[in-house]
């Protein structure tokens, strides 16, 4: 069995719509042009049949007789008209000699007149209407409407021909333009499976059809998974790079937790493996996080008020703060209508930026956890008075593993502010930082 191409059958639907539609033009024309011209025949016939009876009525036979001789035009091959004695032969005008159709009265009929060589070879429309004794015979020969049926018959085949060569180079355009657009589709994808996601399906200026469409969503998702795998590629040699330092350390306490014989120095020892152990897999857990909030699905996503969340986390927080010396504000400038959240990553986003601002803002000695409600959107931040990050770090700081010099001293793996920055995204808003003369603004801006 042959198994045509897609641009080939393309080619072959094209032809066959311009065969068909020529088709069924000509058809109609001839089915059009045929019953036009016998209501025309129907009407004439009908009109000279009352109006050579009104003479009948009048003058009587010889009227009729005189009427008729005036009636017919030298040269008209199709007119019928003649007056019938009761034996069906004529007796005045043009008929074939003797009528081979019953003497009836007849409004209209397509019959064949005569039986000899020449009437019995055509079709005549006819009317019969009795004259007294006689028979009124009115009527036309359809040899025009023959002629002019044979004439769309070769208009017919003259179409299909012409349907044939057009259709055959409608199908060859149709199929070069499907066939350069599919190609280019597929040469990106192609270019993809090999590795190369920069490569992009052009796209017609102006363009609005079902392949721009489709060019513009592959462009999207080519898009979209070139920035995953350079981001996958940042976080495998980012993980690699920062998970050196703590894993040579957990192995040379190990080394050392080995060889201590004194029990307390060994438990102290091993007490400092745990440390190290717990930096590596909050490390770990945090890369998790941070993945798994890029895949949430919408379905997740339930009616939360923000103020409301805000108070929450603000109330278990409250007490951490006052033990470590701070004083703690929770201030809700707006209560703007309730929003679809993912009320577990935006309440860990919201706790990630209120244990950033008790670990490097406490030398402030205050913190306040804000809502504001501005023209662009929600914005829920977390202000304090420490040392803050300078305007030209920020842009580190929000990398992933990115960890600026005065934070290497202290435990963290450089992911809290990548996963509040991803959980921002999620929610089609973005994270910012901001100075807050002293200290710093942490705030995750959500599209109202």
């Amino acid at each position: 069995m042959i198994r045509l191409s897609v641009t080939a059958r393309i080619a072959l639907l094209s032809i066959s719509l311009a065969l068909v539609s020529n088709l069924a033009l000509v058809g109609f024309v001839w089915k059009t042009t045929s019953a036009d011209a016998i209501y025309a025949i129907r009407r004439e016939t009908t009109e000279q049949s009352e109006a050579l009876r009104a003479v009948w009525r009048n003058g009587g036979l010889p009227a009729v007789r005189q009427a008729i001789d005036s009636a017919v035009v030298p040269g008209d091959v199709s007119l019928v008209l003649a007056v019938i004695d009761p034996k069906g032969r004529a007796v005045v005008g043009i008929s074939p000699a003797r009528l081979a159709v019953p003497l009836r009265v007849t409004q209209f009929r397509i019959a064949r007149l005569g039986s000899d060589e020449l009437w019995s070879a055509r079709e005549t429309g006819y009317a019969l209407h009795p004259l007294g004794d006689y028979w009124l015979l009115t009527g036309r020969n359809l040899d025009l409407i023959a002629a002019e049926e044979r004439a769309i018959e070769r208009a017919l085949a003259v179409a299909v021909f012409l349907s044939l060569a057009l259709g055959v180079f409608g199908g060859l355009v149709l199929t070069r333009y499907v066939g350069r657009r599919l190609d280019g589709i597929a040469k990106a994808i192609e270019a993809a499976g090999e590795g190369d996601l920069s490569r992009r399906v052009d796209m017609v200026a102006g363009g609005g059809d079902a392949f721009d469409r489709l060019a513009a969503r592959l462009n999207v998702m080519l898009g979209k998974l070139e920035g995953v795998m350079a981001e996958l590629r940042i976080v495998t040699d980012s993980l690699a790079h920062d998970l050196r330092s703590p894993l040579a350390r957990l192995r040379t306490k190990t080394e050392q937790a080995v060889l201590i014989s004194d029990p307390d120095a060994r438990e102290a020892a091993l007490g400092g493996l745990l440390v190290e152990t717990d930096l590596v897999m909050r490390m770990l857990t945090m890369v998790i996080e941070i993945s798994r909030s890029g895949s949430v699905s919408r379905d997740r996503f339930i009616e939360v008020s923000p103020a409301n969340l805000l108070e929450e986390i603000g109330e278990l927080y409250a007490p951490v703060a006052e033990d470590a010396g701070l004083v703690f504000t929770i201030a809700i400038d707006d209560r703007p209508p309730p929003m679809k959240l993912h009320r577990e990553l935006i309440s860990q986003a919201i706790t990630n930026l209120i244990d950033n601002a008790l670990r490097h803002g406490a030398g402030g000695g205050e913190v306040t956890l804000r809502i504001v409600h501005r023209t662009d959107g929600v914005a829920i931040q977390v202000e304090d008075r420490g040392p803050g990050i300078a305007a030209a770090d920020r842009a580190q700081a929000l990398k992933r593993f990115g960890r600026l010099d005065s934070a290497r001293s202290t435990p963290g793996a450089g992911l809290g502010m990548a996963l509040i920055e991803a959980v921002a995204r999620l929610h089609d808003g973005h994270f910012e930082l901001a100075d807050n003369a002293p200290g710093l603004v942490a705030r995750i801006v959500l599209p109202a």
